[in-house]
């Protein structure tokens, strides 16, 4: 194959200064200030040594991936630091929930440090404890909570997860939704599963994978009474899918694979399934981070790919295949923001507080949480089958 002249982003120039919370549209991301950061940042771990161990999630600037000693997505992330229980210290380099799952799953001597306490996640937010425990009433109220299984996606908080596993559901991940689904289905007769929190990932996964029609699946939203449904709506319903979403992967849009598609004869399009339904349909491949990173890396040189993911991993990919023509999946340049929060400067000033003795920024979940959320970890585990990955 040709390759053809297809720059990186063709149509991601633009900025978009309206963009929804969770996401920055700002153009490219410019350099760190202090040209000292990288050498002072080499200089602490290196004090730190085997005291220190730091995980890069996929989505996070190349000025932080560089320091990783290892990247990945946050549950991959996670059982890493597991598996190192020497290191004292933990500082992952993601967002809050990760740095809660890693918490949960390495030992109580080990600290697990956030470099800057504001990077969260946007879908984890629009899942608060108060309104699944009010969506859950609701449940009742209709006369089917004893029929549903709640499954949440790793991207939730730690409490969301312990309600999970109180519940008796489990935890997925978009590489093993289905045979969570599954799972779910055989635990009970008639099982509906009440799916948390993002809905298109509910969807892409009831309906792509698994047979059901669009007609079986609801969406709660809790900021309505019932979740803006009714009682009839919900007994009919087998798949009751919280309204939250990606902000990155949401923005993702049919028309733009139309757009590209007319331009590039040869282009295949791969998304996450975090992406809307209209977008998934239209697309070659669909598949976690991983999926994405190994597709591209397996594919032929002269090859043509537009991916809907994060920015900063499209970017990664770009620089590192060039034989391949990498592109954007959005007109404008997208990050997401809390992820990009974890930039080089918080990263310096965690390691050289850790080097001084200062620890600082430390995740902890409290005993009862993590118990019931590692019961829900725990039953994702037991699942057969599919790898464990974002």
């Amino acid at each position: 194959m040709t390759t053809v002249d297809l720059p990186l982003l063709p149509l991601g120039r633009g900025k978009d200064l309206d963009a929804e919370r969770g996401v920055e549209c700002p153009g490219d991301l410019p350099p760190a200030s202090d040209p000292d950061l990288v050498a002072r940042a080499r200089a602490a771990k290196e004090a730190l040594g085997a005291k220190v161990f730091i995980l890069g999630h996929h989505y996070q600037r190349d000025e932080v991936i560089q320091f990783a000693d290892v990247s990945g997505d946050s549950f991959k992330l996670a059982r890493d630091a597991a598996a190192r229980p020497e290191a004292e210290f933990i500082v992952f380099c993601g967002v809050h929930f990760m740095a809660e799952s890693a918490d949960i799953l390495t030992s109580p001597s080990q600290k697990v440090i956030l470099p800057d306490l504001a990077a969260g996640c946007s879908m984890a937010d629009m899942a608060r404890l108060a309104q699944v425990e009010d969506a859950w009433a609701g449940l009742e109220d209709a006369g089917v909570a004893d029929s549903v299984v709640p499954v949440t996606y790793m991207n939730s908080s730690a409490d969301i997860k312990a309600f999970t596993g109180l519940h008796g559901g489990a935890v997925c991940t978009s590489s093993n939704a289905e045979v969570a689904l599954e799972w779910a289905f055989s635990q009970k007769p008639d099982a509906k599963i009440l799916f948390l929190p993002d809905e298109h990932l509910g969807r892409n996964t009831a309906v792509l994978k698994m047979g059901f029609t669009l007609d079986d699946c609801i969406v709660w939203n809790p900021r309505l009474p019932l979740g803006g449904n009714t009682i009839e709506a919900i007994q009919a319903a087998r798949m009751i899918l919280w309204k939250g979403h990606c902000s990155v992967h949401g923005r993702f849009s049919p028309d733009v694979i139309d757009e590209l598609r007319s331009k590039h004869a040869d282009l295949q399009v791969i998304v996450h399934p975090e992406c809307q339904h209209e977008v998934v349909l239209k697309a070659d491949l669909v598949g976690s981070t991983e999926f994405i990173i190994q597709t591209i890396e397996a594919a032929p040189p002269g090859s043509t790919w537009a991916i809907g993911t994060e920015l900063n991993l499209v970017k990664r990919l770009a620089t590192n295949h060039p034989d391949k023509n990498i592109v954007f999946l959005d007109r404008n340049v997208c990050y997401c923001s809390t992820m990009n929060r974890i930039d080089l400067p918080h990263l310096v000033w965690a390691l050289e507080s850790l080097a001084a003795g200062n620890v600082v920024n430390v995740i902890e979940v409290d005993p009862d949480t993590e118990h019931w959320a590692k019961i829900a970890l725990d039953r994702m585990l037991a699942l057969p089958g599919k790898s464990h990955k974002d």
